[in-house]
């Protein structure tokens, strides 16, 4: 029996990652000579692909890969571990497990630097995969993450690329639009945090499920949505 799956954003969901995402943005723009944003525009850049948060925020087109890779440069110099887990993120990961879901991570950050970081942080023990999007995450959507998520726990017909789940309990866990637009590119509801990184109102107008305010609440919450009763 295939059990049910719960889809995890990292950055402002299971981790409180802005410093080292913030100082490094803010390093590329200096990089590049450009005036760095004010410090609500750089925790927007927490969630979202880099690629679209430099030219939403005044990087001409021609220069985001410059911006890339100076971003890149100050991040594994020491910004992608300044970073922590939620407090109470462990126990609802735990809790989660034991009500018989399989759990993974399904993160915008390229993986080469998400598995590292839960490895570090001691999530990857605590979750079945972790799946980041390719190096080069200007062709990666988080719809595209959530595909090969799916695809790689064997959640989708093979040879369809509806995103058709024939059924299966998934849901998706996100503090920012991007995670409930990408799972409802899949038909996959999305349930909200209001710990992250979003502005107000930003997942209600997106339209996820229900928004939950405390960690410790997560559990019972993502369970409820999936149809499960707690253990």
């Amino acid at each position: 029996m295939t059990t049910p799956l719960v889809l995890l954003d990292l950055d402002g969901t299971l981790m409180d990652s802005a410093p080292g995402i913030t100082s490094s943005a803010a390093h590329a723009f200096r990089a590049l000579g450009l005036p760095v944003p004010d410090a609500a525009t750089l925790r927007s850049f927490v969630g979202p692909p880099i690629t679209d948060s430099f030219p939403a925020h005044g990087v001409p087109r021609e220069r985001v890969g410059e911006a890339v890779a100076a971003y890149r440069s100050a991040f594994t110099a020491g910004g992608m571990f300044d970073n922590a887990v939620f407090d109470g993120v462990p126990e609802v990961l735990r809790s989660l497990r034991a009500a018989g879901c399989t759990l993974a991570v399904a993160t915008s950050k390229p993986e080469m630097f998400a598995q590292p970081i839960c490895d570090r942080f001691g999530l990857t023990g605590l979750v079945d995969a972790v799946h980041g999007a390719p190096p080069d995450e200007a062709r990666s959507t988080k719809a595209d993450v959530i595909a090969a998520a799916l695809d790689g726990l064997g959640r989708r017909p093979p040879g369809d690329a509806s995103g058709g789940l024939t059924g299966w309990p998934v849901l998706m866990v996100g503090d920012r639009e991007h995670d409930v637009h990408g799972a409802a590119e899949h038909g996959i509801d999305c349930l909200g945090v209001s710990w992250g990184y979003a502005a107000p109102g930003e997942l209600e107008t997106a339209g996820a499920v229900e928004l939950v305010d405390a960690v410790p609440d997560l559990t019972d919450a993502v369970l409820r949505r999936l149809g499960l009763v707690r253990a």
